[in-house]
């Protein structure tokens, strides 16, 4: 029973909230006259030893006394005895947990949005070095169309943008305070929880003593976030996998970002970014087990919630270490310009940059100037041959109003500069998205 109750072994993460809590507890216990001034100076003094001792290694953790609030309660009642005792009236460890674990959520976005920021100015900087450094686009893995190096960063920046934006949501929903909403009715005690709301920085109190006991939705919020962002770490991460290839070559990682082999010496492996990919499903499978632990459950608390911590904790540790070696992978990794342009002529990337000529200067029908293209480009494959070496004369016997001007935009920079609709893959957009986003992460 010991074993399967105790939970210290991974609540004590939650120390600090813990006693952030039982400090504004304390407070309000005073200001509504239920403490006198030298009980709430006791605890406030006797909280804080305990503080420092956990800090230093010295708390003695009792895995008899369950969980993270009862040791540190059975320590303060050790150190300065009766006023110890006093500090749990008005609430319960139900509505203690509930607040130590919306702190504790709360804490983990605060650090998570200023990684995904780094991450996200990371990108920005290196989209900016390359806005103008031609790569293949991909649809289906196959090559589509020129794109910028600068350009396919700044669509992870976006990601990150509205992850942190999702962060930010889950944060200002779940900023409402549980505490004294006891063990799940309220008390009899003229407590004030707008006091102690204000103290640990909430909106409010929470609205239905119930609903703060019972719910866990913040959580299952925050991990969802998690996991969204986790996914778009993990695209990035697939990528950098493919791109560090030799059959690839469009990237390089130094040592600090891949190992070796035990037998091969020749090896660099994207371990870290192996990694990355793998702990996406780490992540996922918190969210899941999250999910699973509170379908079932009627009103209010149940033990079962005990499970919600260390998915939690995983989650957030995992991310956060996901997104150190992303930053760290953007900032290392050294692209090669000449392979990414010579692999961005493959595929006949600019054939859409020829229907397009064909439609806005012969004015034929799209789907017209679409069947024109795709005979050259057969004709291209059966000579063996990009679009751009055709002659005048093989262009001509598909559509005899075909010009030299054709050739203006069949190289792959011309393709690239002719993208300035709003959010296309021009050098000169690149470089105003950076800016734009590097004023916003400012």
């Amino acid at each position: 029973m010991q074993a399967i109750n105790a939970s210290i072994g991974f609540d004590r993460k939650m120390w600090r909230q813990d006693i952030r809590g039982s400090l504004a507890h304390a407070a309000m216990l005073h200001h509504v006259g239920i403490l006198t001034a030298a009980e709430e100076a006791a605890i406030r003094d006797g909280l804080a030893a305990i503080g420092h001792e956990i800090e230093e290694g010295s708390f003695p953790f009792s895995e008899a006394l369950e969980d993270i609030h009862m040791n540190v309660e059975a320590r303060l009642t050790e150190r300065i005895g009766e006023p110890g005792k006093r500090l749990h009236t008005g609430r319960s460890r139900n509505d203690q947990v509930a607040l130590d674990v919306r702190l504790w959520v709360r804490d983990a976005i605060d650090g998570l949005d200023g990684q995904i920021a780094d991450c996200m100015a990371a990108l920005v900087d290196r989209a900016e070095e390359h806005a103008a450094s031609v790569m293949p686009g991909f649809t289906h893995l196959q090559p589509a169309q020129p794109t910028t190096f600068g350009h396919h960063l700044l669509a992870y920046v976006e990601m990150l943008g509205r992850d942190r934006s999702r962060l930010a949501d889950c944060r200002a929903r779940m900023n409402e305070s549980p505490l004294g909403a006891a063990a799940l009715c309220g008390t009899g005690f003229p407590i004030d929880r707008h006091m102690t709301a204000t103290a640990l920085g909430f909106d409010a109190p929470m609205r239905n003593s119930l609903d703060a006991v019972a719910s866990r939705d913040y959580a299952i919020e925050f991990l969802s976030a998690c996991a969204i962002c986790a996914t778009h770490l993990s695209r990035l991460a697939e990528e950098m996998v493919l791109w560090t290839n030799p059959y690839f070559g469009f990237v390089k990682l130094s040592d600090a970002f891949t190992t070796g082999s035990s037998i091969m010496p020749q090896k660099r492996n994207p371990d870290a970014a192996e990694l990355v990919r793998a702990k996406t499903g780490r992540i996922n499978g918190s969210l899941v087990g999250l999910l699973t632990v509170m379908k079932g459950l009627p009103m209010t608390y149940g033990k079962d919630m005990q499970e919600d911590k260390e998915g939690l904790f995983d989650a957030a540790e995992s991310l956060a270490l996901g997104l150190a070696a992303t930053a760290g992978m953007v900032r290392d990794m050294k692209p090669d310009v000449a392979r990414l342009r010579e692999a961005s002529r493959a595929g006949f990337s600019t054939a859409t940059d020829l229907a397009d000529w064909l439609v806005r200067e012969l004015r034929l029908p799209f789907r017209d100037a679409h069947h024109i293209t795709g005979r050259l480009v057969a004709e291209a494959e059966r000579q063996g041959c990009d679009l751009p070496e055709l002659s005048l004369a093989t262009m001509q016997a598909a559509h005899p109003g075909i010009t030299m001007d054709v050739f203006s935009v069949l190289s792959v920079e011309a393709s690239v500069a002719s993208r300035t609709s709003f959010g296309g893959t021009a050098p000169v957009n690149v470089r105003r998205a950076a800016a734009w986003w590097r004023e916003r992460l400012a």
